[in-house]
C-alpha cells in the first residue's frame, strides 16, 4: 500500500498522536517523529482511550458509603 501524502510530498507522520490532558503535552507513537503538531498527524487520541489507560490521568476514587441508621 502506498501512502498518498508520501507520494504528493507532503510533510506528515505515520504514527498516532497522544494527547495527555492533564499534562498539557503530547507525544507521538513514532520514535522518529520530532514533531507533536495536531497537523501532521491524521490519527489522534486521548490518552484516557488507551487500552491500559495513562499514567497522567488521576484514577478517580469511588466514593466509600455508610449505611445511615
Amino acid at each position: 500500500m502506498e501512502c498518498a501524502s508520501c507520494d504528493a510530498g507532503i510533510d506528515h507522520c505515520h504514527g498516532t498522536l497522544v494527547i495527555h490532558p492533564e499534562g498539557g503535552f503530547t507525544e507521538c507513537t513514532d520514535a522518529a517523529c520530532g514533531d507533536g503538531d495536531r497537523v501532521r498527524h491524521a490519527l489522534i487520541v486521548d490518552c484516557r482511550a488507551l487500552a491500559n489507560g495513562c499514567g497522567c490521568v488521576a484514577v478517580p476514587r469511588k466514593p466509600l458509603l455508610r449505611k445511615v441508621s
